[in-house]
C-alpha cells in the first residue's frame, strides 16, 4: 500500500467511475484498475462492487471512511522529514487583526524567527470577516482574531477576551464621566470600526435594543478611530487594547456583553499541522496568557 494507491482509491469515489478517475489523474483507466486491484489483494477485501459506476462495498465503504486520516498521517510523516531534510524552508501565511499588531505580535514573532530562521512568514492585517474568507479560500493557514459567527468548516480556539470601551478627548464635555447615557449617545455621534469588523456587529447589536439608533461615522483601520473621534468630536467606541494617546479619556456605557474572543482560527479538517504551524500557536497561546 502507497500513497498514490490511496490518492486512486479515494478520486475513484470522488468522481464516481474509474474512467473519470483515470481522466483526473491523467493515467490510462488500466492503471487505475491496477492500482485498484492490487489495493484490494493487500487489503484482502473488496473494495468495489463489479459494474460500470464505482459503487463501494460494505467494507469498501468502512475502509473509505479511513483513507482521508491515513493520507493526511501519512503526509503528516513526510513532512516532518522533508522538514528535517531541508532545515524547514518555506512560507507560513497568517492573518491577524489589528490590535494584536501593537500588543504580543513582536514578541511572537521574534521568538518564532529564532527557532525557524528559514520560515518566511507573510502576515495580513484585516477584520474577522476577512480573515475567516481567507482561510475558507486557503490564502491564509491560520488566523488570529474574533470568533465568527459561523463556524461550520473551521475551528476557533478561544484565548481571552477583548472589552468594548467608549472614549472622548479630555475637552469633550462628557470627559468628566465616569458613565455615559443612552441620552449622551443620542447627543454625539460615535466614530468606530468599519462595518464588517466583529465588535462593530457586536455595538450594533448592543445598541438596537435603544430606541433611537445613535448617529455613526465609521473607519476600517481600528486605530484611527481615537483621532476620528477626537477631529469630530465624537464619542469613539474601540477595543481595550487600541493603542489611545494620553489626551482620551476612557468612559464606561453598560453593554450587555462588553467582551469578544479572540483565539486562533484554522480549517477544521487539517488533523496533523506543520512543525512550524504548531509551533507558531504555541508561542502564541503562551504570550497571550502573559
Amino acid at each position: 500500500m502507497d500513497l498514490k494507491e490511496l490518492t486512486t482509491f479515494r478520486t475513484v469515489i470522488q468522481e464516481g467511475t474509474f474512467s473519470r478517475a483515470a481522466d483526473k489523474l491523467h493515467y490510462a483507466q488500466s492503471t487505475v484498475t491496477h492500482q485498484i486491484q492490487r489495493l484490494e489483494k493487500e487489503l484482502g477485501i473488496q473494495l468495489f462492487k463489479r459494474g460500470w459506476d464505482a459503487e463501494l462495498t460494505e467494507a469498501g465503504k468502512i475502509y473509505a471512511a479511513e483513507v482521508d486520516s491515513l493520507m493526511a498521517h501519512w503526509q503528516h510523516v513526510r513532512d516532518q522529514a522533508q522538514q528535517l531534510q531541508q532545515e524547514e524552508r518555506g512560507i507560513l501565511r497568517v492573518g491577524m487583526i489589528e490590535s494584536i499588531c501593537t500588543t504580543w505580535l513582536p514578541a511572537v514573532m521574534s521568538r518564532f524567527a529564532e527557532q525557524k530562521p528559514r520560515i518566511q512568514c507573510e502576515l495580513t492585517i484585516g477584520n474577522t470577516d476577512t480573515l475567516t474568507q481567507m482561510l475558507i479560500e486557503r490564502q491564509i493557514e491560520l488566523a488570529l482574531c474574533g470568533e465568527p459567527t459561523k463556524l461550520d468548516s473551521l475551528h476557533f480556539e478561544p484565548l481571552y477576551a477583548e472589552r468594548i470601551v467608549f472614549i472622548v478627548h479630555e475637552q469633550h464635555p462628557l470627559a468628566h464621566r465616569s458613565q455615559l447615557t443612552q441620552d449622551d449617545l443620542q447627543q454625539y455621534p460615535l466614530a468606530v470600526g468599519g462595518r464588517s469588523c466583529l465588535y462593530h456587529l457586536r455595538l450594533e447589536k448592543e445598541l438596537s435594543r435603544l430606541k433611537l439608533q445613535p448617529f455613526m461615522h465609521s473607519i476600517s483601520q481600528l486605530s484611527a478611530v481615537p483621532a476620528l473621534a477626537k477631529a469630530t468630536g465624537s464619542i469613539g467606541v474601540v477595543l481595550d487594547s487600541t493603542f489611545i494617546d494620553k489626551q482620551m479619556v476612557k468612559l464606561e456605557f453598560p453593554l450587555t456583553e462588553p467582551h469578544l474572543h479572540i483565539g486562533l482560527l484554522m480549517l477544521r479538517e487539517q488533523s496533523y499541522l506543520p512543525l512550524s504551524r504548531q509551533l507558531l500557536m504555541n508561542i502564541v497561546k503562551e504570550e497571550a496568557m502573559q
